[in-house]
């Protein structure tokens, strides 16, 4: 699916990001996660570009099921269904063994620290800057789960043949508006086959394709030409003619979508040693 994904409060519908979030929560814990998961993802990414797509794929997919807490990367067990195969995943998620390097660079250095919900949070902001995108300043914190949804991994995420009502309530129940909804869309579709004028470099472009009535995808092309299109269609004008502001929303609703967190989680929830299955 290519629809992706600093304000003053983190309360979003069923979600909530009232659990206590920092920009500095590792600042004594383990000071260098940054500049290690900055390291990672500049070798995937430089690498192959495409690898971009993949942190920030992995990053929409994991917060609009249960919220932001890694389940996305769980493995099947005998105890556990994981989401990696459920029909929304199954064909679009790749980059599973990019995290892992990852997280074992972070568990040599700082071992049981680093929640691999966070991993996947710094990464998709840090894939975006290195293919032209903005930065943003990402609240850390988050805690892994200990259980996945296969059935919300079905149901929870836009899919590429859906209708734009139906996209908009997948939207809205996550705390998202249509505002975050229009700016995510450009996410993944400028560092992918989605946008064949700069597939490589992340900028405002697909906005332009929506202009032109080329979007590749029905779900993509539905924000401008739908019937029930009114404020969508004006939001893709402005960001194919005003890039700053794309790039300025885009980063207001990735924090959004990054504070998209079940309080559940975050009591129960635990820092993974392995990204791949909850600790014993």
């Amino acid at each position: 699916m290519s629809l992706l994904l600093m304000l003053p409060s983190f309360s979003f519908g069923i979600y909530s990001s009232n659990p206590p979030l920092s920009l500095d929560y590792y600042k004594s814990t383990c000071p260098t996660v940054l500049e290690i998961v900055r390291k990672e993802v500049e070798c995937a990414v430089f690498s192959d570009p495409r690898n971009a797509a993949f942190f920030v794929r992995l990053h929409f997919h994991d917060c609009f099921v249960q919220g932001c807490d890694a389940s996305v990367l769980l493995e099947d067990t005998i105890m556990l269904q994981g989401e990696k195969k459920s029909s929304n995943n199954i064909n679009s998620l790749k980059g599973y063994r990019l995290i892992d390097r990852i997280k074992n660079k972070l568990e040599s250095e700082c071992p049981g620290i680093v929640s691999c919900a966070d991993i996947l949070t710094i990464a998709a902001r840090d894939a975006i800057i290195l293919v032209g995108g903005p930065y943003w300043d990402i609240p850390l914190g988050r805690k892994d789960s200990k259980t996945a949804s296969y059935t919300q991994a079905d149901t929870n995420l836009p899919t590429a043949d859906e209708g734009l009502v139906g996209i908009m309530d997948k939207f809205t129940s996550q705390g998202l508006n249509i505002i975050d909804m229009v700016a995510l869309a450009g996410g993944d579709n400028n560092i992918t086959a989605m946008d064949y004028v700069t597939p490589n470099l992340f900028d405002n472009s697909f906005y332009t394709i929506l202009l032109r009535g080329e979007g590749l995808l029905h779900s993509d092309q539905e924000m401008f030409s739908s019937l029930f299109a009114i404020e969508t269609k004006e939001l893709v004008k402005k960001y194919a003619i005003d890039p700053i502001a794309f790039f300025e929303q885009f980063s207001e609703s990735m924090v959004k979508l990054g504070n998209i967190i079940d309080p559940d989680t975050f009591a129960t929830g635990e820092v993974r040693k392995n990204c791949r299955f909850v600790n014993t």
